[in-house]
């Protein structure tokens, strides 16, 4: 049968693209799927795979008056988020996926997965998934093709990337193409493995059904495999969201900001300015990957790759983030939240009085008060951008935005104040290289540890983090007007564990200083570490309910805390042995100075 299937790849296929073909016949030979499909991204194909996630048990259907299009998934308990354990980068030599990646040999992944994917899609389908990251047409847009045996995977990168037809006619005949294979296989951990190949722009997913591990485009792709090519081709893949800030004059900004999962992104991207700041619009380009290039008038541009968003549920509410709740409305996927008896969905941090009983993320039956939580911490929903109603006009512009500001934000309870204004280019990838953030649900592990998340790609960097950092500051070479960078710190608490600022779209408010200081209209108060907002015009407090001791405290630079943390610095830049840029070396040996350290 395998050898009939191969010659189906290419008798069934919508395509003449010979290396294309070649690739999924050897493919299929391997994996050997009773049949294959090629997916087109029409609306029929969408009906007709949704009905048979339905009918296989997969999909289960929402109450269609409340959540019109909505389904819910459950995965298997053991594959609820990403595994950076599993996580392979596999190049020739170890030194070039470095410290903070684990290393596997090409040849070794090769066959290593090979055994596991022989077989593996055997009384299953194999579906053929074109996709671009990015506007069609563009020429930031990179074009993939995944190769699954999971119809959960395909009704998720429908939604997640532009699939099917538009995608394989950019492709054409060209064989630059990222080349993916997933198995869901038994989906037992001990058979798991997420291998890239940077060299061969290839990736190899086997054993998982979770989004991060097998939505091949999302982190594999636009991150790992963007980030070695944005090296290659001279420019970033960067795990930022990208904003437009609109004033009522009419003046708009762009801003790319990078924060680790459960940070705070998707809400920073689709933010409600307060009642103080009415005539003032924020835009959604993008909530969690952006593609940077130099253009041709020397301003840096960003596009979003994606075409939808796989946003963290918990948490998510009419006061957090009212946008992504009109954006989950309808046409959604979500995955392991609960279940209420009249088929809506719940989570953790939703609206209104907590459901007497529920139907838990697993199957099971959750009254309330119950110990343990109905939904996963790390339960999704995958919606399309175009339920965004904040959605920026220029979302799917060819050419992106142009952006006037970077910023940088962990999730750190001391130290790191509300805002602050990096001296130059050098100081600002110097706080973006040492971020901090306390570790989340999103990747498995313990939670509330803090780890150095350079730019929040430790998971995601495809190679020598070093080279990674030294990447980012050569780019200032082709960067005719770089963008000013900033560090942010939402969740700074008071001695009681109290957080000092009310975040959500009270952040507006430090958005505004920033703005005002990217177009040189506010001053500023210099310190030891960076530019700081000054107390008498600084950020602007109008209407916030705020006591003054609260915004000094979350505003404050405390010259104790920032002798231990540049102290602490020091194990991440060993780990980076001889490829710990110099440059940077010497931004933190001048701050040390600066403190008397």
């Amino acid at each position: 049968m395998a050898s009939t299937q191969a010659a189906a790849a290419g008798t069934q296929a919508p395509t003449k693209n010979p290396t294309l073909l070649a690739w999924v016949a050897r493919m299929a030979e391997m994996t050997q799927p009773d049949s294959i499909v090629w997916c087109d991204g029409s609306e029929d194909e969408k009906k007709r795979l949704t009905d048979q996630a339905v009918k296989e048990g997969i999909l289960i259907p929402l109450n269609q008056e409340k959540r019109p299009g909505c389904y819910l998934h459950r995965s298997n308990p053991n594959d609820v988020a990403r595994v950076e354990h599993l996580t392979f980068i596999c190049t020739p030599n170890k030194t070039d996926a470095g410290p903070t990646n684990n290393w596997m040999e090409p040849e070794e992944a090769y066959t290593k997965l090979g055994q596991h994917f022989t077989g593996s899609m055997k009384g299953r389908t194999m579906y053929v998934v074109p996709y671009a990251m990015g506007p069609i047409g563009s020429p930031f847009t990179k074009i993939g093709v995944e190769l699954t045996d999971s119809v959960y995977v395909v009704l998720n990168m429908r939604i997640m990337a532009r699939m099917g037809k538009q995608a394989l006619d950019m492709l054409g005949d060209s064989d630059d193409f990222n080349r993916g294979l997933h198995s869901t296989g038994d989906v037992n951990p001990d058979r798991r493995y997420i291998c890239h190949f940077p060299q061969d722009n290839t990736i190899w997913s086997f054993g998982s059904g979770y989004g991060g591990n097998v939505l091949l485009g999302k982190k594999c792709l636009a991150l790992r495999i963007g980030s070695y090519v944005g090296r290659e081709e001279g420019w970033l893949a960067e795990h930022m969201l990208i904003l437009g800030v609109t004033s009522p004059k009419g003046e708009t900004t762009y801003v790319a900001a990078a924060f680790p999962s459960a940070c705070g992104k998707t809400n920073f991207a689709m933010m409600i300015p307060p009642a103080e700041y009415k005539g003032w619009k924020i835009e959604t380009v993008g909530d969690d990957i952006a593609w940077m290039r130099p253009g041709p008038d020397g301003r840096l541009y960003a596009i979003n790759p994606e075409a939808g968003y796989f946003g963290v549920v918990p948490g998510t509410n009419y006061k957090t983030n009212p946008n992504a709740m009109e954006t989950i409305a309808k046409d959604t996927l979500f995955t392991n939240v609960a279940l209420t008896p009249d088929g809506d969905v719940w989570w953790e941090g939703k609206d209104g009085e907590v459901p007497e009983e529920l139907t838990d993320w697993q199957g099971r039956p959750w009254k309330k008060g119950s110990a343990e939580k109905a939904a996963h911490p790390n339960s999704r929903f995958t919606a399309p951008m175009s339920n965004n109603p904040v959605l920026s006009s220029k979302a799917n512009d060819p050419m992106g935005v142009p952006i006037s500001a970077l910023i940088f934000g962990g999730r750190r309870s001391t130290t790191v104040p509300l805002v602050l204004q990096a001296f130059n280019w050098t100081h600002g990838v110097f706080l973006g290289a040492t971020m901090g953030s306390e570790t989340t649900a999103a990747a498995t592990g313990k939670v509330g540890v803090v780890r150095r998340d350079p730019m929040a790609m430790l998971p995601f960097c495809g190679y020598h983090m070093g080279d990674y950092l030294q990447h980012w500051l050569d780019m200032q070479k082709s960067i005719g007007q770089l963008p000013k960078i900033f560090q942010v710190n939402w969740f700074r608490q008071d001695k009681n564990g109290k957080f000092l600022w009310p975040g959500f779209g009270e952040n507006m408010r430090v958005l505004e200083w920033v703005v005002n200081r990217v177009h040189g209209r506010v001053p500023t108060k210099e310190t030891l570490l960076g530019w700081v907002p000054r107390q008498d015009e600084g950020l602007n407090l109008k209407g916030l309910d705020l006591p003054a001791d609260m915004v000094a405290e979350a505003t404050s630079i405390k010259e104790d805390e920032w002798k231990t943390e540049l102290k602490s610095q020091e194990v991440f830049f060993e780990q980076l042995g001889t490829k710990a840029p110099e440059a940077l070396m010497l931004q933190r040996k001048l701050l040390i100075s600066r403190l008397g350290g």
